[in-house]
């Protein structure tokens, strides 16, 4: 029963509980995790640094296109971080991550 979670970078806290929130309220995701980093980047030929927010959202395999296409919808940046990792964990949470997501299409 294994599920992913999505890392996925941001340029602030407030951001990015907006969109992990967006998320949570939807049933798409069972848990969002943020923490504060420091990224180094290419941007437009040179290198960039800033202060930023990663959140962690923790879903069924089977929502990866559906979570993603909703972060791409509202997430500020132009390119945004959105990388899935699949992961497995003991019983009783994976059993929690699948009874806490539900995908109802008419939220769509």
């Amino acid at each position: 029963m294994a599920f992913i979670i999505l890392y996925v970078t941001h340029k602030n806290k407030e951001e990015a509980k907006k969109i992990g929130d967006f998320l949570l309220n939807k049933h798409l995701i069972a848990c969002a995790n943020y923490f504060p980093v420091e990224s180094g980047y290419w941007w437009n030929g040179i290198i960039e640094s800033d202060d930023e927010y990663v959140s962690i959202f923790k879903t069924r395999r089977e929502f990866w296109n559906l979570v993603k296409k909703e972060i791409e919808s509202i997430h500020p940046y132009d390119v945004p971080c959105i990388m899935k990792i699949e992961v497995e964990a003991n019983d009783a949470y994976e059993k929690w991550i699948f009874s806490e997501t539900k995908y109802d299409k008419t939220d769509a």
